[in-house]
């Protein structure tokens, strides 16, 4: 695969050249110093690829020839991270892993334990940041797909709007938790019926610091989700956060 890589997310489906926007012309030719001649992958984001070659590397607005479509990427099963909001950068951290390894959606979440306070113009730069982020993890990893990331949102909002997922697992310290595989097992003996053995759409409820309140835990219970523990261990949010998404998707995979 070439070194450079690209995002347009609006290429029209037969272009025959694709010209990007100053952000990523200057990140492609100023920083990635990608030249005339050499070829781009350009990706939108939604499972689409090209294969290119810069013809005019300006640093504002770059030109790239369309010399092939690649074929269509196609998602099997989808997971979303629902995330309370961390301390610190941590978010940064979570999102840029959360692309690599393939989320589909990403929804920040306000909880009664999370310490991050943002509203108004702070929460939407936050958001923006973190789409930027997503962009850039793409790149790096060649994901042809960009997690959708919703506006920050309360842990009860979430709940109510979560019906949507046929498989709703929160990661949880508290008792009664089953492990994943006894939660897939029990989905696949309840779809058995319609012969749906494995989720197409699945969520994983992550807390901040210190976990979710038993009420919380509670809310969730009763919205749906299943209480799964991540082994005996306890773990930063954001070791939690990867690794659920990591072993859930192994597991689909397979």
């Amino acid at each position: 695969m070439p070194d450079f890589r690209a995002y347009s997310p609006d290429v029209s489906a037969g272009a025959a050249e694709i010209r990007l926007g100053p952000d990523e012309s200057h990140h492609l030719v100023t920083v990635n110093r990608c030249g005339r001649g050499d070829p781009v992958v350009v990706f939108d984001g939604h499972g689409r690829e090209w294969l290119t070659e810069c013809t005019d590397p300006s640093k504002s607005a770059a030109v790239l020839r369309v010399k092939e479509t690649r074929p269509y990427a196609t998602r099997r099963f989808s997971i979303a991270l629902a995330q309370a909001l961390p301390k610190g950068s941590t978010m940064d951290d979570i999102v840029r892993q959360a692309t690599e390894v393939g989320a589909a959606r990403i929804i920040p979440l306000l909880s009664e334990r999370t310490q991050v306070h943002l509203d108004g113009d702070r929460a939407d730069k936050k958001v923006e940041k973190w789409r930027t982020t997503a962009i850039e993890a793409a790149k790096q990893c060649g994901n042809p797909w960009l997690p959708e990331i919703t506006p920050i949102q309360t842990f009860a909002a979430f709940l109510a709007a979560a019906k949507e997922y046929d498989l709703k697992v929160v990661a949880s310290l508290h008792a009664g938790t089953t492990t994943l595989k006894k939660a897939l097992a029990t989905f696949s003996q309840k779809h058995s019926a319609v012969r749906q053995n494995a989720p197409l759409q699945a969520v994983w409820l992550i807390g901040p610091e210190g976990d979710f309140s038993p009420s919380e835990m509670t809310a969730a219970v009763m919205a749906g989700f299943v209480p799964v523990t991540l082994g005996p261990l306890v773990l930063r949010s954001d070791t939690a956060a990867i690794y659920a998404l990591s072993i859930l998707s192994n597991e689909l995979g397979s």
